[in-house]
């Protein structure tokens, strides 16, 4: 028999999460969610049953879906990659590019990648802000090895990154070719060989 008692002294647990706690559950289970079932299977719906949330929640924290995998991506991602420091400026992208050729072969990369290429202008959209941070990341690197003398003075750090993520990006979401460890390290030296400095005596 129901209880007649219409407020029952204890509500489920996972539903009276708020704040902190809630967030943290939701981007958990985003994560989960995505592992277990990929993209097409990472709903709203999903997670906030995952999470043990009411979906109206998920959707107030977050707008859409796909800025709530993104975010949900991104400290796992940046935890992944972190920015290699070796003292010379290719040992240091062939690290950090060998890393991400990695991360874009798992289902979480693939999702980022596919979610950056699909966009929708009348929707709140974090994605640009998120790979803008990103790719400054990525330019220290470049800097440093400006600052050390490796590569020319007029070296656009923010165009080598993009020129070498560009071809892993394009062989994750195009071409499907093999992304591996010695294709990092070959568009590494291609890309630096142009920046590098001219030879001693040469203009």
């Amino acid at each position: 028999m129901a209880s007649s008692d219409p407020n029952p002294p204890l509500s489920p647990p996972p539903l009276r999460r708020r704040g902190a706690r809630m967030r943290s559950a939701v981007l958990a289970a985003t994560v989960r969610v995505l592992t277990e079932h990929g993209l097409a299977g990472t709903t709203v719906g999903a997670v906030a049953r995952a999470a043990g949330v009411h979906e109206t929640s998920v959707y107030r924290g977050w707008g859409t879906r796909e800025n709530l995998i993104l975010e949900a991506l991104a400290e796992q991602v940046d935890t992944a990659m972190p920015v290699p420091d070796t003292g010379h400026v290719r040992d240091d992208l062939v690290a950090y590019f060998v890393t991400l050729a990695r991360l874009l072969a798992t289902t979480q990369g693939e999702a980022l990648l596919r979610l950056s290429a699909e966009r929708d202008d009348t929707l709140p959209d974090r994605r640009l802000s998120y790979w803008a941070e990103r790719l400054e990341r990525g330019a220290v690197m470049v800097r440093r090895g400006v600052e050390r003398g490796e590569l020319a003075p007029d070296t656009d750090p923010g165009l080598v990154i993009e020129a070498i993520s560009g071809a892993l990006f394009t062989r994750a979401l195009i071409s499907g070719a093999p992304l591996d460890e010695d294709l990092a390290a070959r568009l590494v030296t291609l890309v630096l060989g142009g920046a590098c400095p001219p030879p001693s005596g040469r203009s």
